[in-house]
């Protein structure tokens, strides 16, 4: 299957996207002037606690912005569009859809570093220090397409995966827009050693507090780091590597201190880690992990 050539100056867009991600290159598409005749999200999901189903991030801002919204893929080919642009859509494109309309995507990482689902929390999760958004052909093959243009950053010591992906969000927006203002050229093939970043298992997320400090504050980087406290779940939201003042909590390591800074008791709200250390009987650092 040989995927169709986008047009140097392509006039009207598809868009597929899904999270709160994709909603910024959406809106850098719309404030450029983008002729964006359709948008393409994930059907209606139920979303919090004993929520009725409601529409994705994506499909609320096209709706507000009064764009047509779809969740079939297959309808982009009868729009007349010239190039769809997938920024985290979460489905993966049939190949009689690629052969029809040419599709770029905007990707979290440097391919073919982390490949696949969760290239960010694989990058934080690594020890990366930089990361990047290429702006990619799509192809059949997951995330193997030649690359347009990229943008790099470095990753911060403490830096969130949400916070990573937001900036990530920005940057690449802005790598989209200025490419199709200038002409998509040809895209380079991609170069080295592929990895993959598979979803992020909640097993993975439990905390080993065996394991050295700083990777402990990986996993609570990427967001949703659990452990036990005394038979309960605790979530931990925030740690950091020296005295974190008034609200945090030394804990031993593998390696070296780690501080709770902001934790989450089961069946409570997030909270300052002293907060909840003060209402824990005894000594709460013991119970950690049991």
């Amino acid at each position: 299957m040989t995927p169709a050539r986008p047009p140097r100056h392509p006039e009207r867009l598809v868009f597929l996207g899904t999270p709160a991600t994709s909603v910024v290159p959406l809106r850098a598409l719309l404030d450029a002037g983008h002729d964006v005749v359709l948008v393409v999200s994930r059907p209606d999901a139920r979303r919090g606690r004993g929520g009725r189903p409601s529409p994705s991030p994506v499909k609320q801002a096209a709706l507000d912005a009064g764009l047509p919204v779809t969740a079939s893929v297959d309808d982009a080919l009868e729009v007349g569009a010239d190039l769809g642009v997938v920024v985290a859509f979460g489905q993966i494109i049939k190949p009689h859809v690629l052969e029809r309309l040419p599709m770029v995507n905007l990707h979290f990482s440097l391919l073919p570093r982390w490949r696949g689902a969760a290239p960010v929390e694989r990058a934080i999760l690594a020890g990366d220090e930089r990361t990047g958004v290429d702006l990619m052909a799509v192809e059949e093959g997951l995330d193997t397409g030649p690359i347009y243009d990229r943008a790099e950053v470095d990753i911060g010591p403490d830096e969130t995966a949400d916070e990573l992906r937001a900036r990530l969000a920005e940057l690449g927006a802005r790598l989209l827009v200025d490419n199709l203002a200038r002409g998509l050229g040809e895209p380079v093939p991609q170069q080295g050693e592929p990895t993959y970043a598979h979803k992020i298992t909640p097993e993975e997320l439990r905390i080993d507090w065996s394991a050295p400090a700083e990777v402990i504050h990986r996993v609570v980087r990427v967001g949703g780091a659990w452990t036990t406290h005394d038979g309960t779940r605790l979530k931990v939201w925030r740690t950091c590597g020296d005295p974190g003042g008034p609200d945090a909590v030394g804990v031993s390591a593998g390696r070296g201190p780690r501080w709770l800074v902001e934790v989450q008791p089961e069946g409570r709200r997030r909270m300052p880690a002293a907060a909840w250390a003060n209402g824990v009987r005894g000594d709460p650092v013991a119970g950690l992990g049991r």
